[in-house]
This record gives C-alpha cells, structure tokens and sequence, in this order.
C-alpha cells in the first residue's frame, strides 16, 4: 500500500436542478424577502450537532484527544523513521473510566498499526510503548490495570483502501467527537458548504466552543435543524447537561439573537470558500487550531450577551 502511487480518477457533474433551484433562491428570497444573506438555501434538510468540554485544553472529549495524540505520534515516528517498518494504516482508541464527569484512570488503549511482514509484533509492541504512548500521556500516565491492546487482531500486513475498501462518510464519530456527543448522520467529507452536514455542523461546534470558553458552561451540545431550500434554520436547541450559568432555553435564545446561522453568512464569517477541506480528512474536523470554526473570537460577545439578555428579563 502506497498512498502516493494512486491514480485518481475524478467524476463531477452539475447539482441536480431541482436541488439547486432551493440552494441558489431560497425560500426567503423567493417569497420576496432581500437579504444579503437570505439568498441561499440549506443544501438538505436535517440536524446537525456541534460540542464541546472543558475537561482538555482543545474543548474536546478526553478519550478522543488521547486518541488523536497516538495516531499523531504514530505518523511522526514513521516519517521520522523512529520506529522502523510502521505503514501509513492504523488508527486508535482510547477508553477512560470516570466517576460523574470527572476522569479517573485509562481503562484500554487499543492501537492497530500497519507494518512490514518481517516486522515482529513483540518488536512492534515495545516500539509504540517506548516512542508512542509514555509520550501521548506524560500528563494522564496509563497504571498497572491499563489494557494494552496493540494489533490484537495479529499481522496488519496488507492496508489501505486495497485491503478494507470503504467511502466516503463511514468515519463520522471518531472524526467528530469520537462517539461522545450526537450526530445528525450526515457525513462532513465530500460536500461543498451550502451543505448544512458539513457547515452548520462547523457553526454547531463553532457556537459550542465559544460558550464553554466564556465559561457560560462545562459542557454544551448545540443542534441546529434545517429544511431544504430554506435560508434560516427550522429550530436551534442547547444542552448544557446541567453545567450552565443559564438555561439550556436562554442559551438558545442567546444563540439565535447573536449568531447568523444562515449557510451563506455561516459560508462568509467562517470563509469556507477557502481551500481548506483537504486538512480535515487527517486527525478528523475539530483537531487544529488552523480551522475557523475552531477560533475563540465570541466569549467576550457572549458574556456581554448574556448580561443584556438577564437583565432584559429582569425588567419584564
């Protein structure tokens, strides 16, 4: 398996008309409503979720961070050549034992790496445990009752799409929140932004991160609901999992007043026009601080927010 020695064949066509006649004119617009930002239409219908936590620096789930940190360290020692006769096929999963929201100890760590035939697995073994993991968790040490699970399946010789053929679509969880949160169904891969699958659920997450880090909550899970055709979303709904300063209902409120969650302003103040989807098919959607929708820019936006927002109430 050599992942630079495919040939890539590529077959695109036009939207179909029907589709596009609702993305192009939305509802809004064609109902007679002008708005710079009421011309396109959601490219489907659905839901989309986006979330986020303090329990890691990234405002990501534990389990998934560690994850990402062993498949990251995995491909530096194999471009690195720190560990000999690895491939470029693998991937990893980490479970933590927690009491309540608070994480107690790595439970297994399980790791599946390609390698060359003549590389042993007690060989194979030893090199991730030296070069991998006493790095990935200098800050959340593995104990003696830590499962270690290193190709338990045996050889890993044959990879790539060759071995396991798949598409498109069929990772959404580990490149999401890594099964710790909801997801609409929609895979993010492979769809221009005026697909809400992919955008909202960038604006989703966009709007989660930015109300834990202004410390409005611990942890918030954001839905927003679209219709086809339609510029504005059907329904935008919060869970704070019982960790917010206000109601999942204020937040939600907050939410609709101060952030524009049509596609085409959701496609300008996050510039998804830009050429940046190739970064997202590596280490999943929210890994890199290089993303929009991974900025901190809203905290300060949000705490005044919900200030004017109480004190609206208090006067009603």
């Amino acid at each position: 398996y050599n992942p630079w020695k495919f040939i890539v064949f590529v077959f695109v066509h036009n939207q179909s008309l029907d589709i596009s006649a609702g993305v192009d004119t939305a509802l809004e617009a064609r109902n007679g409503i002008i708005d710079p930002y009421g011309n396109i239409g959601a490219g489907d219908q659905g839901t989309v979720y986006g979330y986020a936590t303090n329990e890691t620096r990234e405002l990501l789930p534990l389990p998934l961070v560690l994850s990402l940190r062993i498949v990251k360290r995995i491909d530096e020692c194999r471009k690195g050549k720190i560990i000999k006769g690895i491939m470029p096929d693998g991937k990893a999963q980490v479970t933590i034992e927690y009491e309540g929201d608070k994480a107690i100890r790595v439970k297994t760590v399980v790791i599946s790496v390609q390698h060359h035939k003549d590389k042993s697995q007690e060989e194979l073994k030893t090199d991730i445990i030296n070069n991998v993991l006493w790095q990935c968790f200098d800050d959340f040490p593995l104990d003696d009752d830590t499962e270690l699970l290193i190709n338990p399946s045996g050889r890993f010789v044959e990879g790539g799409p060759g071995a396991d053929t798949g598409l498109t679509g069929r990772k959404i969880m580990v490149d999401t929140y890594g099964g710790l949160a909801s997801h609409g169904g929609g895979a993010l891969c492979g769809k221009d932004p005026t697909k809400v699958d992919r955008s909202g659920a960038y604006m989703a997450r966009y709007i989660a991160k930015n109300i834990v880090w202004s410390g409005l909550a611990e942890k918030c899970e954001v839905a927003i609901s679209y219709a086809i055709g339609k510029a504005n979303p059907v329904a935008v709904d919060v869970t704070s999992f019982s960790s917010g300063k206000v109601s999942d209902e204020d937040l939600a409120e907050l939410i609709k007043e101060i952030f524009n969650l049509r596609p085409g302003a959701i496609i300008e103040n996050l510039a998804l026009r830009n050429a940046i989807y190739s970064d997202t098919a590596s280490y999943g959607h929210f890994s890199s601080p290089l993303f929009s929708w991974e900025n901190l820019d809203y905290d300060l936006n949000l705490s005044k927010a919900v200030e004017k927002y109480e004190n609206r109430k208090a006067e009603n």
